[in-house]
């Protein structure tokens, strides 16, 4: 094993209902908890939704509603689920755009929150795609020499997932990259927090990328008119965009940020700061 981990790290992988983080559900989740002495904990249950699953989709993952009907909803499993990813880091095969940001507005909707504070996330998507751009298929077959079988379901998918890191690592290793800036680093070592910085595409402050944080550390609109814009001075000069944003289709965790930092906004001005 390639990897050098000091604590566990859980690989995952979702199918939904669709692709909208803040309307759509879970329907299956895999997870495979590695651990640092190279022994592995997994998981496999589908969800019953409680809605329709388009066909659309269930002719790509093959998860219908009749495979789902007498499943428990995601709120009778999210306290399980909770204590699975509790003191672990993460990694996924594009998860840090959709996977994780999903699985977090589940939470959120039923009044839950999925802590993601002092974790390192790693996509192993971003790896391959700086490294070798091409898809998850493509990337067992180049770096596992295997052909992905039952692929888009989450079991292959995960398990795939986990095997294509172990190998990333040992191809990669010692291997330079020069980033926009004429940097030069090894980025892809065994060290999970070196993964997840190299994984990172921006630096998030909500999942979603809605808002990022710019060279200064400050929290900046990464999107529309706003873009590039001090989120807290663009809400001390218009305050109705908070409330537009509150009012709009906006994922969970992107709207609690945001109050976050206009409740800041409020005490700021209150205290004449």
């Amino acid at each position: 094993m390639n990897l050098q981990l000091t604590r566990p790290l859980i690989f995952f992988d979702l199918e939904t209902t669709g692709l909208n983080i803040g309307k759509d559900k879970i329907v299956e989740i895999c997870l495979i908890k590695l651990f640092p002495d190279g022994t592995e904990q997994e998981q496999t249950m589908r969800l019953n939704p409680g809605c329709h699953i388009p066909e659309e989709t269930s002719a790509i993952h093959g998860i219908y509603d009749q495979d789902v009907a007498d499943k428990p909803s995601f709120s009778q499993v999210a306290d399980q689920l909770l204590e699975f990813f509790n003191d672990s880091d993460i990694a996924g095969f594009n998860s840090n755009k959709f996977d994780i940001p999903l699985l977090a507005e589940e939470f959120l909707r039923i009044g839950k929150r999925f802590d993601m504070r002092n974790r390192a996330v790693i996509d192993v998507q971003q790896i391959f795609h700086k490294m070798e751009p091409r898809n998850l298929i493509a990337a067992y077959k180049f770096y596992c020499g295997k052909d992905l079988k039952n692929a888009h379901s989450a079991n292959a998918d995960t398990r795939a997932t986990l095997e294509v890191l172990d190998a990333q690592v040992g191809r990669y290793a010692g291997v330079e990259v020069e980033d926009r800036n004429g940097n030069v680093t090894c980025p892809v070592t065994g060290n999970v927090k070196d993964l997840d910085k190299f994984t990172r595409v921006h630096r998030n402050v909500d999942f979603a990328a809605h808002i990022v944080l710019n060279d200064k550390d400050v929290e900046v609109f990464n999107f529309g008119k706003h873009k590039g814009e001090s989120v807290k001075e663009v809400f001390k000069k218009e305050p109705a965009f908070y409330a537009w944003m509150m009012k709009a289709d906006f994922p969970l965790y992107t709207k609690e940020v945001i109050t976050y930092i206009y409740n800041e906004v409020r005490l700021e001005k209150k205290f004449g700061n």
